[in-house]
């Protein structure tokens, strides 16, 4: 079964921009340890992209960037104490014109450092005027969030996490980015997926189905029923989902005070059901931990 998003609804749910001269100045975001390139070189698909990625903020003045051309992942690791061996890519949304980097990428990256995930925010190819067609940027952001899980996993020894335990989380157009990279080639397959308030097309779940939460509100008129459906439909293909329908919260959680403020609550509970806030197994993460030492400080085979 495929219903496929419009584009028009795609773009419509982008935030505001402020104007250039009239927005503050962005909240600073703490740095991330490393930002890392998704691809070697020029990412494949915009080699002929000659415009400059910009940072601007909402009229809240939250920071958002826009005309991203060189995707990379930011890597927040989680403390070393604390860390579980799992990781997860965050996707912020903004209709794919902008990326919300604050509430919907770094905070949440910091969340999840609090649960001892490492947490790697994606920045995808993001659409420009004048550029090239919409649907086709978006096919290149698509092919960003199978790449960062890709790249996430083969160096998996080196971020100290288990290849086994790469997620994805993805909000409103992050949820595009997601749900393609769940619903794509097993090689390039998160092995849990978050999708908030984003969804996309309605499928079968993928075999073998990987854990899948879902969080909206009711009173999200673009999202709401489409996650229903979704749920619905990774359940009948026997996929494990868990569905979240806030009583209020609008599409991006904006209304407070009708659940969806602790949607992350819900999310930690999730993740500890599936196991995944655990801590690997000793030698597994002696072996991981290895490859973050000088090569006469392990004791182990690398």
């Amino acid at each position: 079964m495929k219903c496929a998003l419009p584009m028009f609804a795609v773009l419509l749910i982008a935030p505001a921009v402020a104007a250039q001269g009239d927005a503050p100045p962005p909240t600073p975001l703490p740095k991330p340890a490393k930002e890392i390139p998704l691809y070697p070189g020029v990412a494949p698909g915009s080699e002929k992209w000659d415009w400059s990625e910009r940072t601007t903020t909402n009229p809240k003045g939250q920071p958002m960037v826009q005309d991203v051309v060189r995707p990379v992942l930011l890597h927040y690791p989680a403390e070393r104490g604390k860390a579980v061996g799992t990781a997860m890519i965050v996707a912020p949304g903004g209709g794919f014109r902008v990326l919300m980097m604050s509430y919907e990428g770094v905070d949440i990256a910091r969340r999840l450092n609090a649960m001892g995930i490492d947490a790697f925010v994606l920045k995808y190819r993001l659409t420009h005027n004048p550029g090239p067609a919409a649907e086709d940027v978006i096919k290149l952001a698509t092919d960003d969030g199978r790449q960062a899980v890709r790249l996430v996993r083969e160096r998996a020894g080196d971020f100290g996490v288990r290849p086994n335990r790469v997620g994805m989380i993805g909000f409103s157009a992050g949820g595009r980015v997601t749900s393609e990279a769940l619903f794509g080639p097993a090689a390039t397959r998160p092995d849990f997926a978050a999708l908030i308030y984003g969804v996309d097309e309605i499928r079968e779940a993928p075999d073998p189905a990987p854990p899948l939460f879902l969080a909206v509100a009711a009173d999200d008129t673009w999202a709401a029923q489409r996650s229903i459906e979704v749920f619905s439909a990774y359940r009948k293909s026997k996929g494990p989902a868990e569905l979240h329908v806030f009583q209020m919260g609008g599409h991006g959680f904006v209304n407070t005070g009708g659940g969806a403020d602790h949607f992350l609550g819900r999310l930690q509970e999730w993740l500890a059901t599936n196991k995944l806030l655990s801590k690997a197994e000793a030698g597994t993460a002696v072996a991981h931990w290895c490859h973050r030492l000088p090569w006469f400080a392990c004791r182990v085979p690398c």
